[in-house]
């Protein structure tokens, strides 16, 4: 007589050898639309105004009587590949970084900007 059991027995075995993968993407904040950034002109443009085109600022930073606001898009794509006891995982995190320097009287002093979200891929580790 056969034990049904012995089959069960191979099962976990079986699932822990079995390769497996996972995509996932991530986001924190919309992207910054670099239409609405060329409107911000250095001895013009007002806090009020920044405020209006851009929404509220992920950060405040005082500097002195001065202020700078931090505005962020983060996106992060990974992917992961696992075959019985290797395992790969790719991970690729870009940002939009706008920094916005205001003088004493709220008036834009300087912008600073990099637009790199979109860039971010999967891939595995190379």
């Amino acid at each position: 007589m056969t034990n049904p059991l012995r089959p069960m027995r191979l099962l976990p075995l079986l699932l822990l050898l079995l390769p497996g993968c996972f995509l996932s993407e991530s986001t924190i904040n919309r992207p910054i639309d670099a239409d609405l950034l060329e409107a911000l002109q250095p001895g013009t443009t007002s806090a009020l105004e920044v405020a209006e085109r851009l929404g509220a600022p992920d950060q405040v930073v005082e500097l002195g009587d001065r202020q700078a606001w931090l505005y962020r898009h983060t996106h992060e794509k990974q992917s992961a590949l696992f075959l019985l006891v290797l395992g790969l995982r790719g991970v690729d995190i870009q940002s939009d970084r706008v920094w916005v320097f205001f003088d004493a009287g709220g008036t834009v002093t300087h912008v600073g900007v990099t637009l790199d979200g979109d860039q971010a891929s999967f891939g595995l580790p190379g």
